[in-house]
């Protein structure tokens, strides 16, 4: 093994990270150190790329800034300085990267919010009803 892997297994992942995917609009709260003060900046917006690799993961957030300016900011996962990440609703997408949000505008930007998620597992079938009582009747 070599010193890349080694330093990759000893990585601990971020546990106020929760699980993402394309289409999530999330309030990430990152630690800005300003000189010898340190202060919560947050960054609102919709995930549109999650890269996984060990150490190299990150995930992509993207805002409408004021005068139609879009702003992108990448995160790495395992950053000690991203303080947490909220999940504020989950869209309804096909695509893994949304790189085809960068030219809308508008109403059409918008994503259609996916309002349940779906259970994984498959419900059990129901019971069958009970059986009726037998009555034993003596042997001739």
């Amino acid at each position: 093994m070599n010193l890349v892997e080694s330093l990759e297994k000893s990585l601990v992942p971020n546990p106020k990270i929760p699980v993402l995917q394309p289409g999530d609009t999330v309030r990430v709260h990152q630690r800005i150190v300003e000189g010898d003060r340190e202060r919560i900046q947050v960054f609102q917006g919709t995930v549109i790329r999650i890269r996984k690799g060990g150490a190299n993961a990150s995930f992509t957030v993207r805002r409408i800034a004021t005068n139609n300016i879009g702003v992108e900011r990448t995160y790495l996962l395992l950053s000690p300085r991203i303080d947490r990440v909220e999940v504020l609703k989950h869209a309804k997408v096909r695509r893994a990267q949304l790189y085809y949000f960068r030219k809308l505008q508008g109403k059409s930007a918008r994503l259609k919010e996916r309002l349940a998620v779906r259970p994984t597992v498959a419900k059990a079938p129901p019971a069958p009803p009970p059986a009726a009582p037998t009555v034993d009747t003596p042997a001739a």
